[in-house]
């Protein structure tokens, strides 16, 4: 019996030492390099990003979720934006292009978006197929953090300020 409660407990431990783990450094591997056409025909890269803290988001116009969050994302870009944090929109490449221009005018996003046409951009990112998909960009070009389906917006502020304030 004592044995059962001894493998219990450190069963437990490891979990809790693997949680911390996670929680605590999510790896901070290198953004992928990539090039992002924007709606207005300009491109932008992944070093181009570099010195800001940016979250790129891959989204679709069809993706309830995504439509849903854009408020969000569009009210934490105002909020953080002055302070050197960007956001860019990645469209996947199965959205037509006028749905993704025509969501872009009529919302008024206040930041870049991008037409991964190719779908090339999405498999440099690991291959992103579910949308929304956000990752965040430390000013060193390191994802260090990533989120599959809609942020926890107060945690994602609360890095994105942590971020902010790193040299």
């Amino acid at each position: 019996m004592v044995m059962k409660k001894w493998a219990a407990g450190v069963a437990v431990a490891a979990f809790a030492a693997i949680g911390a783990y996670v929680y605590l450094d999510t790896g901070r591997a290198p953004a992928p390099d990539s090039t992002f056409v924007l709606l207005d025909g300009s491109s932008k890269t992944t070093a181009d990003l570099r010195g800001k803290v940016t979250l790129v988001n891959f989204w679709a116009t069809s993706c309830v979720t995504c439509v849903a969050e854009m408020p969000e994302i569009v009210d934490t870009y105002n909020k953080y934006h002055a302070k050197g944090f960007e956001t860019l929109a990645v469209a996947m490449s199965y959205d037509p292009p006028s749905y993704v221009v025509n969501f872009a005018e009529t919302r008024k996003l206040p930041f870049k978006v991008a037409i991964d046409n190719t779908g090339n951009v999405a498999k440099a990112w690991g291959d992103v197929r579910l949308t929304p998909s956000t990752f965040i960009v430390n000013k060193r070009g390191e994802i260090v953090k990533t989120y599959v389906g809609a942020p926890n917006f107060s945690e994602l502020h609360q890095l994105i300020e942590k971020l902010l304030a790193e040299t």
